[in-house]
């Protein structure tokens, strides 16, 4: 249904009982497609970054973005995502300080 106002309009959608079964039916397949992005495992630049800090704990992002042959960028979100995850840990300042593998 449609309304004219001064400035604008309004649009009234009306549903059915189909449209509630096919809203359950996506709100599953959303759920299920999260459940899999969380567990998903470590793509193969993560374990390479790993393997780089357990190799030498005071390697730096543009170290490791070197060795990966992939950007900066790429390499501090990878990082980001490995310590939100818990698998490393970075122990004192961003000059001096080093990594800690913890899984």
């Amino acid at each position: 249904m449609f309304e004219n106002f001064q400035h604008g309009f309004r649009v009234t959608v009306f549903s059915d009982s189909t449209t509630k079964n096919t809203g359950e039916k996506v709100g599953e397949k959303v759920g299920e497609k999260v459940g899999e992005k969380v567990g998903e495992k470590l793509s193969d630049k993560q374990k390479e970054i790993i393997r780089l800090m357990t190799e030498n704990s005071t390697v730096s992002a543009k170290t490791i973005a070197n060795a990966l042959g992939i950007s900066l960028r790429k390499t501090e979100t990878n990082i980001k995502k490995l310590r939100e995850l818990n698998y490393i840990k970075r122990i004192g300042p961003a000059k001096g300080g080093y990594w800690q593998v913890i899984n």
